[in-house]
Parts: C-alpha cells; structure tokens; sequence
C-alpha cells in the first residue's frame, strides 16, 4: 500500500491528523494518525502541527495539509447535509483511508458504501481493527477498480438503485484515464434516483509550467516521495460538469477559496498556485428523474463561482 495513488492515500491520512489536532480544526479525524504510523512509507511523516516547522507557510504540511482539512470538512457537511435531508444510501468513490462510516453522526438507518481497491481496504481494516473502531453506520467494503465496471458488483453488495444516494469521489477523478472518467459518470447517473447528489474534485484548466515547479508538488516529491504531477492522468479531461447538466443534473462548481472565505481559515490564493486550477463540484438529480426515464439539458446548467 505503499506506491502510486496508495501513497497519496496516506498523504490525504498525514494532513488530516495534523489537522484534527489543529485548535481551529476544520475537521477531525482520530484514525487518521494510525494509518500513517502503521505503514512504513509514512512512519516519519508529521501528524501534528508541532511537528511541521514552518506551519501553515510549510507548501506541503501547512497550505497543502490545510487544502486537505478544508476539503475533508466541506465534504463532510455535503454527505450529512444529505442524510438529515433523508437519503440513507451514501456510496463513497475511491474511499481511501478516510473514516466517515466510523467518524460521522450518521442518522439511524444509513449505509455507508466503500469502494476502492483491495490493497487499500485491507491496510485500513487492519488497522481499524487494532483501534477497535465501531462504525457509527452500517458498513458495506466493495473491492473495484474504478477504471473498469463496478455498478454490477456494487449492487451485489445491497445498494439499491431506486433509492435516493448521495455519492462522493473525493480526489479521485485527477487520477482517472478520461475514458474511466466518463464511465464513472455514466454508472453514477444509471443508478441514481431522484433526490441523489454527486460531489467530485477536478482540476478545470491546464497547469502552466511555472504552476508545475510549485512548492507543493517539489516538497510531495522530495519528502514523501510521491510525484503528484506524474499520477495525474494527462489526457485532456472530459467535460464531465457539462455532461451531468446534459443528462439533467444541476450543478455548481466551487474553488476552494470560497470555502476558505466561508470558513474564515484554509489555504488563500497565492502566486503561480498549484491549487489555483481545482474546483469542487456539488451536483443534484432533479425530482423528476426516476428508474429509466433520462431527459437532457443544456450545458447552461451548469453554475460556476470562479472566484
């Protein structure tokens, strides 16, 4: 669990434990921290604010570290606003070691979908096991690669299509082939039932090469060893906003930097900014919609806040 987007993994584990013991944490997760001493590739990395020299003016630990917990928290309150708004079936995309099955107030009733690959799982349930963890949902695990088809598999697992679901790929279209990309949104819209949300991360414009020689991706490289640049799929990315609005989703895409001004902390805009091109996307499935009945419309339904 060591290689390749496994890695980044404990990357995303390593920022949100020095967020969660941050004293304006955005967000709090007390697994985190045993994920990343318990593998060998991340057992000297930081996981509290003490330990990061510089703070938040670190590019990896500080400003990327603080991307991650804002990340982590506006997700957070997208799936929960959710399930108190009554969906139950939540289905998390390339789940990687985060906890919300185990660290979120899920209303009774709720079932909480991973699926990501089975390295990845079977890391984290070892080391759940250890802490003794008790999901705060029901838990279904489903081992997949994500580049190929796993609706079939994930409806073996008891999902049900005709449910309202509210379904997250945090971090994960980045490092997607285009073509899995498109899949992903297809299998997504297929299975959807009114009332279902779709939250996603996408970088929405080529990176210049200044952007590219950003301390962010230099420090990934040098501390961590991961090359965040090299794991993002190259190929030019569907429009896959555009292609949601079509199948008669609303959506609205967000940088970061509104969350920032929302939260009143998180990383700011800076020169040549290596986080400058992400956007968070929210999309809803209109009331309308039902098993079997798809009715497209324009791109125009698309919303974006560019700030």
């Amino acid at each position: 669990m060591a290689e390749g987007v496994g890695r980044t993994a404990l990357l995303v584990a390593a920022a949100r434990a020095i967020e969660s013991h941050r004293p304006d944490a955005l967000a709090r997760d007390p697994f985190a921290e045993h994920f990343v001493r318990a593998a060998p590739a991340s057992a000297g990395w930081p996981i509290r604010p003490d330990q990061v020299l510089a703070g938040e003016a670190d590019p990896l630990w500080g400003r990327l570290g603080r991307y991650f917990g804002l990340r982590t928290r506006v997700l957070d309150d997208h799936l929960l606003r959710s399930a108190h708004r009554g969906v139950r079936q939540v289905v998390l995309l390339g789940a990687g070691l985060d906890c919300r099955a185990f660290r979120l107030d899920w209303p009774p009733g709720c079932v909480v979908h991973e699926v990501d690959t089975a390295e990845v799982l079977a890391f984290k349930q070892t080391v759940l096991d250890r802490t003794g963890a008790t999901p705060t949902a029901r838990r279904e695990v489903l081992a997949a690669d994500l580049r190929l088809d796993w609706g079939e598999a994930l409806l073996a697992t008891g999902f049900d299509p005709a449910a309202p679901t509210a379904w997250l790929a945090e971090g994960l279209l980045l490092y997607l082939p285009a073509q899995a990309e498109r899949h992903l949104i297809a299998t997504i819209n297929r299975l959807s039932a009114a009332g279902s949300s779709l939250a996603y991360e996408i970088k929405d414009i080529a990176e210049s090469p200044q952007v590219r020689a950003s301390p962010v991706y230099a420090a990934a490289r040098q501390r961590t060893g991961i090359d965040l640049l090299s794991l993002f799929d190259s190929e030019p990315r569907p429009d896959s906003a555009g292609d949601l609005a079509q199948r008669g989703w609303t959506v609205a895409l967000h940088t970061p930097y509104d969350f920032t001004a929302l939260h009143g902390r998180g990383p700011r805009p800076e020169p040549n900014d290596a986080l400058a091109a992400n956007r968070w996307v929210f999309a809803s499935a209109l009331g309308w919609r039902c098993a079997g009945q798809r009715r497209g419309t324009s791109s125009a339904g698309v919303s974006a806040a560019r700030t």
